[in-house]
């Protein structure tokens, strides 16, 4: 078989049918990516250990002893002032053994000076429940502050259980940001390089395309429990590292494969000016070398998953399913489709843009050898 025979007729294939080729593809991408729109973000604990563990013993014992906060207590700190003491303790443990959620509040612990004391609060549901997040909400929000301003005391909540809550608000809420930067400026340096506004575009929505589509093949397996048996997990949220994660090693894998595809249709396109076939020569050359890339981080990221460790399990199947779709769903069906679909109109460039942009090329230019100009 010629070189590409396969990826020829694949391309001649995507080609014919562009438009059924771009939607199928995106709708499967689409629902796959809609589970993460549940997506939690927060930490395990020892409940998601496997069962034959210690630790995941040990959680259960206590859990079932003395009920499932026990296993996550929220650690309050507390800044008496002058004067303040034992009434002011009464008051705020009275107000939180009568919040929601509360299961019981340990007496105040003072320290020699009595000026400051800690307060163990035993929530009544495990430390990743989102029920224990809303309480650390509630109180800092709800029960906390007005008994702070009438006692003058400073009252701050702390704890692991705290801590992971806290974690996975500044990650949330730092999340877009990093991902329109990165967006931003990959978008930009297709921009500058390749002269085009249809391939910065479309790689940044198929790239997040892949991302979301993993997250929520994660989110389903791992929050939702979703076939969670066949891996050999326990449902809870997802931790709240692995979506910056997953978006920085995929977004690279994925701009790497996009470079190296839209470079060798860039190429044929710059020497036939047909984009139709370049877009055909482009799959064709490159088709197996992107596939055979992929199946190689694909075989070493799903390795992750046969541990038992559940963050590495989340990490493996996140990466070796984002990586997948991308080689296998956008390089090979969506994009082809797309850029078929847009034809000549991919490469269209306005010249005042053309003219102001700086000049940046992936390969350096091949320079003449002095010696072999002298000798001719």
């Amino acid at each position: 078989e010629p070189r590409g025979g396969f990826w020829l007729r694949w391309g001649g294939l995507i080609q014919r049918r562009p438009a059924w080729a771009a939607l199928a593809s995106t709708v499967l991408l689409l629902a796959l990516a809609a589970p993460a729109l549940g997506l939690r973000l927060g930490a395990s604990d020892a409940g998601n250990d496997p069962t034959n563990r210690t630790t995941r013993q040990a959680y259960d014992l206590l859990a079932a002893g003395f009920g499932s906060g026990f296993n996550g207590p929220l650690q309050l700190a507390m800044q008496l002032p002058a004067g303040g003491g034992a009434g002011d303790l009464a008051q705020l443990t009275t107000a939180l053994r009568t919040t929601p959620g509360v299961a019981s509040v340990a007496a105040p612990q003072l320290n020699p000076a009595r000026d400051a004391a800690a307060i163990a609060v035993y929530p009544t549901t495990s430390p990743q429940s989102v029920a224990t997040t809303s309480l650390v909400k509630h109180l800092r929000n709800d029960i906390l502050p007005p008994i702070a301003n009438a006692t003058g005391t400073a009252i701050f909540v702390g704890g692991a259980t705290a801590t992971q809550v806290d974690f996975a608000h500044v990650l949330a809420g730092k999340l877009p940001l990093f991902i329109g930067l990165v967006v931003l400026l990959s978008a930009l340096l297709l921009l500058i390089v390749f002269r085009s506004f249809v391939i910065p575009l479309q790689a940044a929505v198929m790239n997040l395309l892949s991302i979301g589509a993993a997250l929520g093949v994660v989110q389903a397996i791992f929050e939702r429990g979703w076939l969670a048996g066949l891996i050999g997990v326990q449902p809870g949220p997802i931790e709240a590292f692995i979506p910056v994660m997953v978006f920085a090693i995929v977004f690279g894998l994925s701009m790497d494969y996009e470079v190296f595809l839209v470079s060798r249709i860039h190429e044929e396109w710059q020497h036939r000016g047909d984009a139709t076939a370049a877009v055909r020569e482009g799959v064709a050359s490159t088709g197996r070398v992107i596939t055979a890339a992929a199946a190689v981080m694909v075989a070493v990221f799903i390795s992750f998953a046969t541990g038992d460790e559940r963050a590495l399990k989340l990490f493996g199947v996140a990466l070796a399913t984002a990586v997948f779709l991308d080689a296998i769903v956008i390089r090979s069906i969506l994009m082809p489709a797309v850029l078929e679909l847009f034809g000549r109109r991919t490469w269209a460039f306005p010249r005042s843009f053309d003219r102001r942009l700086p000049r940046l090329a992936i390969e350096p230019a091949v320079e003449p050898d002095p010696a072999l100009e002298r000798a001719a």
